[in-house]
């Protein structure tokens, strides 16, 4: 099967990434004419340049997964957030793309209710979610919108992405769950769905999520009442 990329017609072999030199309007022009399944072909816009990728069946397979795991985090730490998938980011003669998946989390509250987001006057996602199968992805897509965080997943490893001024750096930990082993947790839900099936990763994932942060909170917990002895103790030798 052959790609085929033409005025009337776009047809990629599963996998596929094809490169194109273009213009803003080549690049709406590319986005109408996708057919049915508005999600396929992906398209990209950097100035000068157009991305289109079809993805394999491995790459939304690692998407939900890793969209599960940031679920399940936020819902049992308690945080408030709004999820998207599939959703095309613009900025129109600068960037165009669209996101594995995406959370408001500090911003849930701005997007709420909107069935629209005009990225030049909303903030943008908090956390981006990227598979990379085919070499398409580029963290510093980004930047134009400053997303503090992305997590990109690439040849089974996760590497977590922060916004540091005006560039990305890797992080060790997730700021939205510092005290989680993030890598480690989406390495063993996704062998658990690859092994058995996505249902008995996630019931596993809900268990670990428990157990986890019930452990972070006991040692809160212990922590505080450390530093409250020792705020006493410091107290006392003042007074003495």
């Amino acid at each position: 099967m052959y790609a085929i990329v033409s005025p009337e017609n776009i047809n990629l072999p599963p996998g596929t990434v094809v490169r194109l030199l273009g213009n803003w309007q080549d690049y709406l022009a590319l986005t109408q004419q996708r057919g049915d399944d508005k999600s396929i072909p992906r398209i990209k816009y950097r100035p000068g340049e157009i991305l289109l990728m079809a993805p394999l069946p491995a790459h939304g397979f690692d998407a939900n997964i890793l969209a599960d795991v940031a679920k399940e985090l936020l819902d049992h730490s308690g945080k408030e957030y709004q999820a998207y998938t599939l959703i095309t980011m613009q900025l129109p003669e600068r960037s165009g793309f669209e996101p594995d998946y995406c959370f408001y989390i500090d911003n849930w509250a701005a997007v709420t209710g909107k069935r629209r987001i005009d990225w030049s006057v909303e903030p943008p996602p908090d956390l981006v979610i990227e598979i990379d199968v085919t070499s398409y992805t580029d963290v510093n897509d980004y930047l134009p919108y400053r997303v503090p965080e992305v997590w990109l997943f690439k040849t089974d490893e996760l590497s977590i992405y922060g916004l540091q001024d005006n560039a990305y750096v890797i992080q060790s930990n997730s700021r939205y769950f510092p005290e989680i082993n993030l890598s480690e947790i989406v390495r063993e839900t996704l062998q658990i769905a690859i092994d058995s099936s996505t249902s008995a990763a996630i019931r596993a994932l809900r268990k670990n999520c428990k157990k986890t942060l019930k452990c972070i909170k006991a040692n809160l917990l212990k922590l505080q009442r450390s530093q409250r002895k020792s705020q006493g103790l410091s107290q006392t030798y003042l007074h003495s």
